[in-house]
């Protein structure tokens, strides 16, 4: 294959909740692979330390997308000087405690629901626009098992997930034609958030680099004819 064939299957990818688990994870792969990652998180060490590693043509910076003005300035910041992105991956996603609803704060309540849902509506509102106007790109939005059926003990992040796959499906109705929405079951892996529900049964399912070896494929094979699906993997 020419150089110019490699450059041209080369894709600009937006990742946030970069530094941990399933995301750190993508990152190393994509990278590994050759594509150029926009990525964030809330630590500002963790951000430091994949900058450091990988430096340019990828973006790293600390966000909480949970706060419009962080995500509105990152992604000026990242747009100023970068292409649309041609995938956005919305990962980044909090727990509550193992506890019956009734148990849980108000603050902790607030905290899944505006991280895993505000934090998704407002990285979408900060990058798809240009992605409409450049006429081509993928939102996936992580969802769960857990917003498709329910445990107990997890209600507040039920109500997220549940919420992230009724908002890509109503998104994905208001999409032009060339750009897609779809919610993804990443399926069971072994990272902390599944660790703060299952403790070290977790070690059974697969690590977040084992599952990125085999996720990213499927990731940057999505195009505009899976909008509005909701996928497993």
């Amino acid at each position: 294959m020419r150089e110019s064939e490699v450059m041209d299957t080369r894709r600009v990818v937006v990742i946030t909740g970069a530094t941990r688990g399933i995301g750190r994870a993508l990152t190393g792969r994509l990278v590994e692979l050759g594509h150029t990652v926009i990525g964030c998180g809330r630590s500002k060490e963790a951000i430091n330390e994949l900058a450091a590693e990988y430096g340019g043509p990828h973006h790293f910076a600390a966000v909480d997308v949970a706060k419009w003005d962080e995500v509105q300035a990152w992604a000026a910041a990242v747009l100023s000087d970068a292409p649309p992105p041609d995938l956005v991956i919305n990962n980044a996603g909090v727990i509550n405690r193992n506890a019956p609803l009734w148990e849980i704060s108000a603050e902790e309540f607030s905290n899944v629901l505006n991280t895993n849902v505000g934090g998704t509506a407002n990285v979408i509102r900060a990058f798809l626009p240009a992605m409409i106007a450049s006429g081509r790109g993928v939102v996936v939005n992580m969802s769960s098992g857990w917003g498709r059926v329910t445990s107990p003990e997890v209600a507040p992040y039920c109500a997220s997930k549940w919420a992230v796959e009724g908002l890509t499906q109503a998104l994905s109705q208001e999409l032009p034609s060339g750009v897609a929405a779809v919610a993804l079951s990443p399926g069971v892996v072994d990272t902390d958030m599944l660790r703060s529900c299952w403790g070290e049964s977790a070690a059974a399912s697969p690590s977040p680099e084992e599952w990125a070896n085999g996720a990213t494929d499927f990731l940057l094979s999505l195009n505009s004819g899976h909008n509005g699906e909701s996928l497993s993997i």
